[in-house]
């Protein structure tokens, strides 16, 4: 560990710091003080912000002191909508693409997988990735996954658009020619009627998620370690909190039971603000009511607490964020359920959150929020917030602003922003969503990802957007009047997640009395250049005063972890997020040469122009 400069106090004239971290270019959040050099944290708190000289006086024989090595430190980072429990129950079963910038490179991932998965497992790549981060612009075919994969089941989910399987997959999945669509899905079929491995969201994605849903899954000793692993992997990027917004799948308190015994065992390394989602269509107000008799928001603590209802309250209020389809037209009339919900809950001082992509679905359910504010029920004590939001209107983010609102938006249009622009323009897409426009308002925003099924869990991949409004293969959609600077675009993830939880008061900020939760970071997030904000990680990663993650100079001082189970995981092999790196430069540029020759022949041969690739396969075009 670096240490320089400091000797213990000889005596204790004040309560010595059990952390202090020196020689950094500390940015605190806090306008009163945005500024300093070292940071003292005691019992799990902020002691004291100040030079090195001023803060020596807090060095006992106990503390630990560490050198930033004139790094920059942030508040540590709090994702507003991440399906954090979800995706730890998962994690060391998945085979992530995030970050992998080749195509080759990730079939070669599944290729070295097939061959260390054992019978009866699937292999399964569960979001986080598109096509446009590949050298080669494309999706890999059903074809290519055969040949990686002949005799294992492969699952490939691509955003809320599509899934792509194997044959292996077909039969593990128990898709026949006999099998019929499901509502809103479509199981793609060759000539003679067969399933050729293709899922399409049509618009919704209930096919992709309960055709994920027939794979094996882990036991509970194993869930536990993977959701330790997937935190880890977490606080690697700085995250110190989530918000998480629950989710299909995710049933209370079943699937909630994980992060509970490990917060009763003091095992988490990240904090998170849970929300209850109804999980059966024609059962929502019943589960509203009886979680509403049983539980109240706050309960918890600093680690693990209830937040509120959502992010959906009613199935038939939930639009589909699937851009390569046409906007889906919600049933007539479905306010009236989705009125009764949402009186439960203020009537009972929960606050709850919003799934809504559209405009559309907007104003519908503003109409219903309006109507209970004349009757004066509305908003009733609770915090509330509308998710994704992002074609929403001007009137539209007005009528908010006068009910009390908040949003979370997320980076979605990184990773889905070329099928918005094909669907609904550039001049949409410049303003998708409208962030500045809110920030005007004065509205309550905070960021996220919505990881882990569509847009990857990495945090500087979303300030990355939220700053160029480019997507992860570079393309500008968002245009400079709808761009934020670094230091308001870091402050919609931190104070803003911040205060959709009522936290404001003890997280969001470096201050003394707040949460002692920072980052180290690789990069000097201030300085960099746009293009190196993604590749930014923390290099020491504290929540509470605890090192949840060290690396580089500092490797070692975080908690040690149990090793990843089961032996096979496809973590365990190749870790979460790929860096980038001299290895993985060079495949990206194997690729693109590889791309470009078979432009070359596709054009020798009549077979297309040689210009730039699709972003899609032609085979998903018809």
């Amino acid at each position: 560990m670096p240490v320089a400069g400091l000797v213990p106090a000889p005596r204790q004239e004040q309560a010595h710091a059990d952390l202090l971290v020196r020689n950094a270019k500390v940015f605190t959040g806090d306008v009163h003080r945005p500024h300093a050099r070292a940071v003292a944290i005691r019992d799990g708190r902020v002691a004291a912000l100040g030079d090195d000289h001023e803060l020596a006086p807090l060095v006992g024989p106990g503390t630990r002191v560490v050198d930033a090595l004139g790094r920059r430190v942030v508040p540590g980072l709090n994702d507003s909508h991440l399906h954090v429990i979800r995706g730890g129950l998962n994690y060391v079963l998945e085979l992530r693409w995030d970050g992998v910038r080749s195509l080759r490179q990730a079939l070669a991932m599944l290729r070295d997988q097939a061959a260390r998965t054992p019978k009866g497992q699937w292999i399964r790549v569960v979001g986080g990735w598109t096509a446009e981060q590949f050298a080669e612009r494309r999706m890999p075919t059903v074809a290519e996954l055969n040949a990686a994969a002949p005799d294992t089941p492969v699952f490939v989910l691509h955003l809320y658009q599509s899934a792509l399987m194997n044959r292996a997959g077909v039969r593990a999945a128990g898709f026949t020619r006999d099998t019929p669509d499901p509502r809103g899905g479509q199981i793609v079929r060759d000539r003679s009627g067969e399933p050729n491995g293709v899922l399409l969201a049509a618009p919704g994605a209930l096919v992709l998620y309960s055709t994920l849903a027939k794979a094996p899954t882990l036991d509970a000793a194993d869930k536990r370690t993977s959701t330790r692993h997937f935190l880890r992997e977490l606080n690697r990027f700085g995250l110190t909190s989530a918000v998480d917004a629950a989710g299909g799948f995710q049933s209370f308190p079943d699937d909630y039971g994980t992060v509970a015994d490990l917060a009763a065992a003091g095992e988490l390394s990240l904090r998170i603000a849970y929300h209850l989602f109804p999980q059966t269509a024609g059962q929502e107000l019943a589960d509203l009511k009886r979680w509403t008799e049983t539980v109240k928001p706050g309960d918890g603590d600093a680690w693990l607490r209830l937040n509120g209802a959502g992010e959906n309250l009613t199935w038939a209020a939930a639009d589909f964020e699937n851009f390569s389809e046409p906007r889906p037209e919600l049933a007539a009339g479905y306010e009236a359920e989705f009125e009764q919900a949402v009186r439960i809950l203020v009537e009972n001082g929960w606050g709850f959150r919003l799934h809504a992509t559209y405009d559309e679905t907007i104003r519908r359910d503003l109409a219903v929020f309006e109507k209970l504010a004349a009757e004066g029920l509305f908003p009733g004590g609770g915090r509330w917030l509308f998710d994704h939001a992002e074609t929403v209107s001007a009137g539209s983010l007005d009528r908010i602003a006068a009910l009390g609102g908040a949003v979370s938006v997320q980076n979605r249009m990184s990773f889905q922003g070329l099928a918005f622009r094909d669907r609904y323009g550039s001049e949409a897409a410049a303003h998708t969503p409208p962030v500045r426009a809110m920030l005007d308002r004065g509205l309550t925003v905070a960021a996220g990802t919505d990881a882990t099924r569509v847009s990857s869990y990495n945090p500087w991949v979303a300030l990355h957007w939220l700053i160029t409004g480019r997507t992860v293969g570079g393309t500008p959609l968002r245009g400079p009047a709808n761009q934020l600077g670094r230091d308001t675009a870091l402050g919609l993830y931190t104070r803003g997640g911040a205060r959709l939880t009522g936290e404001e008061d003890v997280k969001g900020m470096l201050r003394e009395g707040y949460y002692g939760d920072l980052a180290v970071l690789s990069e000097d997030y201030f300085t960099v250049p746009d293009h190196v904000i993604p590749d930014i990680e923390a290099v020491l990663t504290v929540v509470g005063g605890r090192i949840v993650y060290a690396s580089a100079e500092y490797e070692g001082l975080d908690e040690a972890l149990p090793p990843i189970a089961p032996e096979w995981s496809p973590v365990a092999r190749f870790g979460g997020y790929q860096a980038g790196g001299a290895r993985q430069a060079a495949l990206v540029a194997e690729a693109a040469a590889d791309s470009a020759e078979q432009r070359r022949w596709r054009a020798a041969r009549g077979a297309g122009p040689g210009g730039p690739p699709s972003l899609v396969d032609p085979c998903f075009t018809h």
